[in-house]
């Protein structure tokens, strides 16, 4: 649907200057439909699907109404989840950037309780948080409900489900009786409706229905392959058909950890997305996303809310959902504005059931694909690099290297040999660590596995030694000219490259290692023959060079210092 811009819908200028800042254009429909009677204190029921955009249909409201100048409890938002109250919090954060005084703050078991209690005594205007920790905190009475004037129940259903119903009944019951209420969910079950009847005040509802159950733009199919092979098989692919985003999805925080360290350790950018993550973090590794110098990125459902990005490639199950409805709202992700899309599946064993419960559901069939054989990737990434060097010829984007070349003629080597050790070199700098897969027929073996750090830095590195080859387009990032800096980066000179054997991720595990930084904070890295540049944001530049004062490399020795940049 057609939806009116947000300055049609009767938001304060502080609300609308914060949303322009963000770049939003247009609400989506069910911002469009929810805010205005939200506005007028009307209670609602909003049914649409995850990823549609709801937070900001009921923060966007209930940030309208706050007192500034009131300084206890006027809004509470509940949610399923901590990584969701988390996220939900930060957005109310972001939509009230503009609001002088505005405290918000996240309530969630699992965290320090005395930490929650001093937020709270310091007193907030918004609280979002999920019903046990909240009801903890209203039975030692730390949290005051009396002065709660709109309440929100973000994914009602999920939380029932979660057996919250309780919790829920006793945080509703004891906030006051005039106060605004608005449910959302993308489901209207029984328990969900049972809850309407009791906390609402005739509610409007609003239904955002999904016209269709699948993407008819997303190409589905599936590959049956183990949990050890899941990797290699998803190399694989990559390199058959490079994307120029890919989103890879994996059931629990360890997977996305494991996955992406992985693909990291065989070469490809890649950087995870999950709960644990700040929100500086988020921002980062999504920055880099969107700009494509993180070009895989692994994550979560809960992590992946919100994402909206329109380029994504592909989109990879590298976990089976086991939600159907998770399904289509991960591949969802791909084939937007009118793009085409793929969604690749990997399931093994009884993993096929509920594939086709998820066929059931969808109405569509998912294509069972045969795993590219090693002999395919290897033709497939000669194609990639013959495509891409005809692409170069023909747009006139290369340095001629005249006196190399002479040189090399005046030595007795001929133009076709000349050529083909320079293919043969730039096959070999875009080769990965593969291994075998093991096939269904074979017998069980404990799987083994290479004893690597934890690494958190998968950036664009990776791409520095891969070459332009991967996916045959023209990159500005191999042209000549200086590197540009990322804001709040300070790039340093380490004294070590290709030549010495450094790799990009043991330079990462070091400084992580050896200088003690924070998860998630280094930058660019590129390699040279006989140095490395390393992007470190600036207030840890110190505590990196002093304490790799007496750190090796590989062995080695090294110096580390501020880049001056050329001389």
């Amino acid at each position: 649907m057609d939806t009116p811009p947000f300055s049609d819908l009767g938001l304060p200028a502080p609300l609308l200057a914060a949303i322009e800042t963000l770049g939003y254009e247009r609400p989506s429909p069910i911002q469009a439909l929810s805010i205005p009677p939200a506005l007028e204190g009307k209670d609602l029921v909003g049914l649409s699907a995850t990823g549609s955009g709801k937070t900001a249909a009921f923060a966007l409201p209930a940030l309208a109404l706050l007192d500034l100048k009131a300084m206890w409890p006027q809004v509470l938002i509940l949610c399923p989840t901590r990584e969701l109250a988390v996220q939900v919090c930060e957005e109310v954060h972001r939509l009230g950037a503009k609001m002088r005084g505005l405290h918000a703050t996240p309530v969630y078991g699992g965290a320090p309780m005395d930490r929650q209690l001093r937020a709270l005594r310091d007193g907030v205007h918004v609280i979002v948080g999920t019903p046990g920790r909240l009801l903890d905190h209203l039975r030692r009475g730390s949290f005051d409900a009396s002065h709660i004037r709109l309440a929100i129940l973000d994914e009602a259903d999920r939380m029932l489900d979660m057996g919250f119903k309780e919790e829920m009944d006793e945080l509703l019951a004891a906030l006051p009786k005039e106060r605004q209420t608005l449910f959302f969910s993308a489901t209207m079950n029984p328990g969900v409706s049972r809850l309407i009847r009791s906390f609402g005040k005739d509610p409007q509802i609003i239904d955002i229905q999904q016209k269709a159950r699948t993407v008819s733009t997303v190409d589905q199919s599936y590959f049956e392959v183990r949990q050890r092979s899941k990797v290699e098989v998803l190399s694989r692919i990559l390199d058959m058909n490079p994307p120029r985003l890919g989103l890879i999805f994996c059931n629990t925080k360890r997977s996305v950890d494991e996955c992406t360290e992985d693909l990291v350790n065989r070469g490809y950018a890649a950087d995870r997305l999950h709960g644990d993550m700040t929100q500086q973090m988020r921002e980062r590794v999504l920055k880099r996303f969107r700009e494509g110098s993180v070009e895989l990125l692994v994550a979560t459902d809960v992590a992946a809310r919100g994402l909206d990005i329109d380029e994504i490639d592909v989109v990879f199950n590298y976990d089976l959902p086991t939600d159907p409805e998770d399904y289509l709202h991960r591949i969802g992700r791909t084939g937007r504005a009118g793009r085409s899309g793929r969604a690749v599946t990997f399931v093994f064993g009884r993993d096929i059931y509920r594939l086709q419960s998820i066929e059931r559901y969808t109405r569509s069939v998912i294509r069972r694909e045969r795993i590219p054989s090693v002999e395919q990737v290897e033709g497939r990434r000669a194609d990639l690099i013959f495509d891409g060097l005809k692409e170069r010829l023909e747009a006139g984007k290369f340095d001629a290297y005249q006196d190399n070349i002479d040189r090399l003629l005046e030595q007795g080597h001929t133009p076709t040999d000349i050529a083909g050790a320079l293919v043969t070199m730039l096959r070999e700098a875009s080769g990965r660590e593969g291994s075998m897969i093991e096939e269904d027929r074979e017998p069980e073996r404990p799987a083994r596995r290479e004893k690597t750090r934890d690494v958190r830095a998968p950036r664009d590195e990776r791409r520095e030694d891969r070459g332009p080859e991967r996916g045959a387009r023209p990159n500005p990032r191999f042209e000549r000219g200086p590197i540009p800096h990322e804001p709040g980066m300070t790039r340093l000179f380490l004294s070590l490259g290709k030549t010495h054997g450094v790799m990009a991720k043991e330079i990462v595990g070091m400084l992580y290692r050896e200088a003690g930084l924070p998860d998630g904070c280094l930058g660019r890295i590129t390699l040279f023959p006989k140095h490395s540049l390393v992007d470190v944001p600036g207030e840890f530049v110190n505590q990196v060079m002093e304490r790799t004062r007496n750190a090796r490399l590989r062995g080695r020795p090294f110096r580390i210092d501020v880049d001056r940049g050329p001389v």
